[in-house]
């Protein structure tokens, strides 16, 4: 499992929602969220923490904390 988290570095520019729509979404505040955390590992959210602008996403290992690079 994985935990996803965004931080207040994100501008809501919607590549994460558009690339791992049931991982992220747009909300109120115009930011990014993750619906729900932890997550089974899925590689769209790997793409989307990559192809972040701000670098605002992190993905961890929701046993070890370990940081999960984006960049597999």
């Amino acid at each position: 499992m994985w935990n996803v988290a965004v931080s207040p570095a994100c501008i809501g520019s919607g590549v994460c929602a558009g690339s791992a729509p049931g991982h992220f979404a747009i909300g109120a505040d115009g930011r990014s969220h993750p619906p729900a955390t932890p997550v089974d590992p899925d590689d769209a959210i790997l793409g989307a923490a990559a192809s972040c602008p701000m670098e605002a996403i992190t993905v961890t290992d929701a046993d070890t904390g370990t940081h999960v690079d984006p960049f597999i």
